[in-house]
C-alpha cells in the first residue's frame, strides 16, 4: 500500500495558510507526505507542526523553518535561514545546503542536520538533541549549552561553547578560540564509535584517520554562575 501523499503551492499563501494546510493534512487526512512547492524562501514555513509525517521544503526556506516542531521528518532541498528548527522537541531536519544563524536553537530533542555551513551561535542554549554541521560554523557555537551533541565538520568561529553548562562538542576542524567555560579534550575511542554511528546515519565520508582528529568539548564547570566561597 502506498503512502498518501500531497503537493501543496505555497508560492500564493501566506505562512499560516501554508501552516494551517499542513496541519490539516496531517491531523484530519491522515498524509504521510507533504510536499511544499515554489518556497521562495518563505519564512515560518512548517511551524508548530506536530505528527510523524514527513514534510518535503523543495527548495530554500527562510527564518524559522521547523520551528516548534514535534516528531515531524523535514527535508529542505535548498538553504534555510536563521533559527532553522528552534526549539523543535522531536523529530528530524535535515538542510542540504547551508543555513544562517542560530541552526538548532533551543532545541529540546530531535536532530537537526545542514550538510553545509552555518552561521553564528549554532545550538545556543540548547537543551538536548543532536546537531550536525557538514561544512563551518560561526562564532558562539553552543553559547548557553544546557545538553546534547553538537557535531561540526567544518572549522569553528571564536567563543565556542561559551558559558557551556552541560552536553558535548565535537569538533573536526579548526577552533578559532574558546569560550568561558569550555574545555577541550580529545576524542577517545568510545566518542568516536559514536561519531561514528551518528554520521553514518546522514552519508558523511570520513576516513578513519581523520576520526581520531576530533576535538571535544565539555564544560569546565557544571556550575559555572556559582562564585567559588574563599
Amino acid at each position: 500500500m502506498s503512502e498518501k501523499t500531497i503537493t501543496i503551492d505555497v508560492s500564493k499563501l501566506t505562512p499560516r495558510q501554508t501552516n494551517t494546510k499542513i496541519r490539516y493534512a496531517i491531523d484530519h487526512e491522515k498524509v504521510e507526505k507533504i510536499i511544499l512547492e515554489n518556497p521562495n524562501a518563505m519564512h515560518y514555513l512548517v511551524n508548530g507542526v506536530i505528527g510523524e509525517s514527513q514534510v518535503i521544503i523543495d527548495g530554500s526556506a527562510g527564518y524559522f523553518a521547523g520551528s516548534m516542531v514535534d516528531k515531524l521528518q523535514i527535508l529542505i532541498k535548498g538553504n534555510a535561514g536563521w533559527f532553522v528548527g528552534d526549539n523543535m522537541t522531536e523529530g528530524e531536519i535535515i538542510v542540504e545546503g547551508s543555513a544562517g544563524d542560530g541552526a538548532g536553537q533551543g532545541i529540546y530533542g530531535g536532530t537537526v542536520v545542514v550538510k553545509k555551513g552555518v552561521g553564528a551561535r549554532t545550538g545556543e542554549i540548547m537543551k538536548n538533541g543532536t546537531i550536525i554541521i557538514g561544512g563551518n560554523s560561526g562564532f558562539m557555537t553552543g553559547i548557553f549549552m544546557m545538553g546534547g551533541k553538537i557535531i561540526i565538520l567544518g572549522d569553528v568561529g571564536e567563543d565556542l561553547a561559551e558559558s557551556i553548562v552541560n552536553g558535548e562538542i565535537y569538533v573536526l576542524g579548526k577552533i578559532e578560540s574558546l569560550g568561558k567555560n569550555a574545555f577541550q579534550l580529545k576524542a577517545n575511542e568510545e566518542d568516536i564509535k559514536e561519531l561514528k554511528t551518528i554520521l553514518n546515519k546522514y552519508d558523511f565520508k570520513i576516513s578513519n584517520e581523520d576520526y581520531k582528529n576530533f576535538k571535544k568539548i565539555i564544560p569546565q564547570s557544571k556550575r559555572p554562575f556559582f562564585h567559588k566561597k574563599d
